[in-house]
């Protein structure tokens, strides 16, 4: 038997919350802004600029080891991952102040022995300027925005433009905030996040989707109910697969977190907090917009499958 974490013909009055979910959502967004603009992002060496290594070893390299005898230099954010076979390593530090590029390459040649066994080949070691980095953080905008734009075309086509604007306030919400958790707990800022964060909006997207299809189709069918009951029955009817799809995710990302190792700690923690308030906003925020857009039921006149049409009484 299926386990499911709510049961099915839930009569949860959502859409009698909207305003504590507004006021909640636009306290949390109002905060990010300005954690933003006063505490900043820890931006990573991607866009921060820095050294990148590529170091080979004989048998199968420690990156705990590697990790440790690095850090004890106090260079700032170190990060240390194997890429390829189990010998290839990835070594990158931030810019270091005062120092040249041969004096941290030499700091680094003069640690490694102690956490490697035998022989180390020095394979490539290459900078990421200031410019490079500067151009990362403006593509990695655009990236996001374009992804925005692209999502409300799409949602004005399929649906109406009402469904459009909920789902773009929606997606805005969930980066605002996602934006807001990385200022707020000085988790590291790269290019992963980035891909996060899209994924986020893919994500978001996904769940707003399955409960606007269920909306428009009970506008079709039920066009006598206030359309507050239609909203808190279509979301109800669809909270059974949000929270399960929810539930099934969080599993695979949190294994991601606690077990997948640094190298991918901050795109887990994007995506936890991304489904989570992914999955808020598709209930608190994308379908209660709809009334305050004053959708109206001529958007879609077509009768629903299976709807019964009774035709008008004679006399």
């Amino acid at each position: 038997m299926l386990l499911k974490l709510v049961p099915d013909n839930t009569k949860i009055k959502f859409i009698e919350l909207r305003k504590v979910a507004y006021i909640l959502s636009l306290t949390m967004i109002v905060a990010s802004i300005g954690l933003y603009f006063a505490k900043g992002l820890n931006y990573g060496i991607d866009f921060e600029g820095g050294i990148m290594m590529e170091v080979g070893t004989e048998g199968v390299a420690d990156i705990g080891a590697i990790r440790k005898a690095l850090s004890s230099l106090n260079m700032g954010d170190v990060k240390v991952q194997d890429f390829g076979a189990k010998n290839d390593v990835l070594i990158r530090l931030e810019q270091q102040e005062g120092l040249t590029v041969d004096q941290v390459v030499a700091k680094v040649r003069g640690v490694l022995p102690t956490a490697i066994d035998g022989k180390i080949s020095y394979r490539r070691t290459e900078t990421v300027g200031s410019t490079v980095s500067g151009e990362l953080i403006a593509d990695g905008i655009e990236a996001v925005l374009f992804s925005i734009a692209a999502v409300l075309v799409y949602i004005w086509l399929r649906f109406e433009w009402q469904f459009g604007m909920g789902a773009v306030l929606a997606l805005v919400h969930d980066v605002t905030l996602t934006i807001g958790m990385f200022s707020l707990t000085g988790m590291e800022f790269n290019l992963s996040t980035i891909a996060a964060i899209l994924t986020i909006v893919g994500y978001s997207l996904n769940d707003t989707v399955v409960v606007y299809d269920r909306i428009r189709e009970n506008l079709r069918k039920f066009r006598k109910m206030p359309m507050v009951d239609l909203l808190n029955l279509s979301i109800n009817e669809t909270l059974s697969r949000t929270t399960m799809t929810s539930f099934t995710t969080m599993i695979a990302l949190f294994s991601l977190f606690f077990l997948g190792g640094e190298g991918i700690h901050g795109f887990s923690a994007a995506m936890i907090w991304g489904i989570f308030v992914g999955t808020y906003s598709s209930i608190f925020i994308a379908s209660p917009i709809l009334l305050w857009v004053e959708l109206r039921r001529e958007a879609d006149t077509s009768p629903a499958p299976g709807t019964e049409i009774l035709p008008p009484s004679k006399g």
